[in-house]
């Protein structure tokens, strides 16, 4: 055994494929999850694939006592990795206090229980929408942390001035921030993937879901953006390219690769690609046509942004190398099985 790892949000969508990979290479994984925006079968998605069942434990990271308890009941946690976070920005913006509370306090928690138990270091999900609306692209780590567009944006923005503050203070801990693009697809297994509670607020749910008959059609906000077909530019990366990211990070910090005690990196493909050039792949790789139609912008949505992963790819020996039309065939795949099973 490598070591054992606390996986908060861990039956989630990046955090469920994030355990399969902690499992694949011998770590030993605790989970702590309210099940607010997951399910528990997930857990037997894992089992199949890896042939091995996490510590499973229900609860909110934001109630420290039930942390406390967790720590205690599973001695020896080298390391967390945090995905409890509300995380769609909508959302956010009409329940400001709900995301202020879960993804801040959360946060807290963790960081004033990792010297009383020994952790060494947290691997932090936060995200592109750091950036806001980049000068230019494609973004590096470099680029300037704009104002945020929504309080999603804000806790990220937030949660990374708690971290690099706390290990500054002189605790006794390392961190590395994972800034995410937009993760997208599925287990090639078909067995775990994205499973949105109630109306997708994520692009890839919806368009399969709209490719299977669940949702009549797609809205495509805006097709004015200074863009070649005037639709939005993102970087999409495969989730299971960026779960194995986190592995990566976690050695980096358990192993003391790094005289710093916190760094940042992108998580992209170096990539743009517009939401209407992607609903083209997704249909040349499956050969479902998926009805859309163009409506107006959506408040917040940035133009145009893509990562350049350079300092992931060369300082980590990371790459997200999965090609698109493979992806977007397992987010296919992952939806039919969900149909299969009823759901």
């Amino acid at each position: 055994m490598k070591g054992k790892i606390l996986v908060t949000g861990g039956t989630g969508y990046i955090g469920s494929h994030t355990v399969v990979e902690l499992l694949s290479v011998g770590y030993d994984v605790v989970i702590i999850d309210n099940l607010s925006n997951s399910d528990i079968s997930v857990l037997d998605g894992i089992q199949k694939i890896t042939g091995k069942r996490p510590t499973f434990v229900e609860g909110d990271c934001t109630d420290i006592s039930i942390l406390r308890s967790l720590f205690k009941a599973n001695p020896g946690i080298n390391g967390i990795i945090n995905f409890a976070a509300s995380k769609a920005v909508g959302e956010s913006v009409e329940k400001p206090l709900m995301y202020y509370r879960n993804n801040l306090n959360t946060l807290i928690n963790l960081l004033e229980l990792m010297p009383e138990f020994g952790t060494k270091g947290i691997v932090f999900s936060s995200s592109c929408t750091v950036y806001g609306e980049p000068d230019t692209n494609p973004v590096t780590e470099d680029a300037p942390i704009k104002p945020a567009t929504s309080p999603y944006g804000n806790t990220k923005q937030i949660s990374e001035e708690i971290i690099t503050d706390f290990i500054k203070s002189g605790a006794p801990v390392k961190s590395i921030i994972l800034r995410y693009f937009n993760p997208v697809g599925a287990h090639p297994s078909a067995l775990i993937g994205e499973l949105p509670n109630g109306v997708p607020q994520n692009l890839i749910p919806y368009i399969t879901q709209t490719a299977i008959g669940i949702r009549k059609e797609l809205s495509v906000f805006g097709d004015d953006y200074n863009t070649p077909d005037g639709s939005c530019i993102r970087d999409f990366i495969n989730v299971v390219d960026l779960a194995k990211a986190h592995v990566v990070a976690m050695e980096r910090m358990l192993e003391d690769k790094s005289d710093d005690n916190i760094e940042i990196f992108n998580l992209g493909t170096g990539i743009g690609l517009s939401v209407l050039e992607l609903i083209d792949v997704f249909q040349k790789a499956t050969g479902v046509k998926i009805p859309y139609r163009i409506v107006g912008r959506r408040s917040g949505d940035i133009e145009k942004v893509w990562a350049n992963p350079a300092k992931a790819n060369n300082i980590l020996g990371w790459k997200a190398d999965t090609p698109i039309a493979d992806t977007m065939l397992s987010a296919w795949n992952w939806q039919k099985y969900l149909k299969d099973l009823g759901k």
